[in-house]
């Protein structure tokens, strides 16, 4: 009956392992791209990874490009840690062109356990698509999730493909409407698949 808030929950206080093999963040725009920065940097920090991914594409969608965030995020994290992602050529980025690479790329990696990295509004979508596709091509990879710093809500910030303009409390609805409309279509799994996968990832 409350599967919806049970996964929330596991979203925003997943309990992290004491060591992920890396963090993916997901692209974003500049103006929310600090909450993820932040994030990164809190968990080199205190020793949760030593990989951080980043899209491995150039400026599109919103994002600024992997050259860009390689500068940017220097400010944050060691350069040398900063991993961009192998993307195939794509004229457009979303969540699930970023979740299919990186769950392929660990794949080949032989990576065993991922940190998820984005922005709040966003977190829950980005979990759950990594999920789904590590599901379908993947099932052996751990998928955690490590949500980018608090943000204002009442800011006003530009985000989905760099065209909505809305603030930051007003972006949950859409990301939920999201959620509904890509379970529908079929690119997403349902809030009760991903919740099945995080209740036995605890267990195993």
């Amino acid at each position: 009956m409350f599967e919806s808030e049970e996964l929330l929950h596991r979203v925003f206080c997943d309990p992290l392992p004491a060591v992920c093999d890396a963090a993916y963040i997901f692209g974003q725009t500049p103006d929310n791209e600090s909450s993820i920065f932040q994030r990164a940097q809190s968990l080199v920090d205190q020793g949760q990874t030593s990989a951080i991914w980043i899209p491995g594409t150039g400026a599109m969608s919103g994002y600024p490009g992997q050259n860009v965030w390689c500068d940017r995020i220097a400010a944050y994290v060691p350069p040398e840690l900063v991993q961009p992602v192998p993307t195939d050529p794509t004229e457009s980025l979303n969540t699930l062109i970023e979740a299919r690479a990186t769950v392929r790329y660990a794949k080949a990696q032989k990576i065993t356990s991922l940190l998820v990295v984005a922005v709040p509004f966003h977190q829950q979508r980005a979990v759950m698509t990594i999920i789904t596709v590590a599901l379908a091509e993947y099932p052996a990879l751990r998928v955690y999730s490590a949500p980018g710093m608090a943000m204002d809500w009442q800011a006003t910030v530009v985000h989905s493909q760099g065209t909505l303009q809305a603030k930051c409390y007003e972006l949950i609805y859409g990301e939920q409407e999201r959620i509904d409309k890509y379970g529908k279509k079929g690119d997403l799994g349902s809030r009760e698949a991903v919740l099945a996968y995080l209740r036995q990832r605890d267990l195993s």
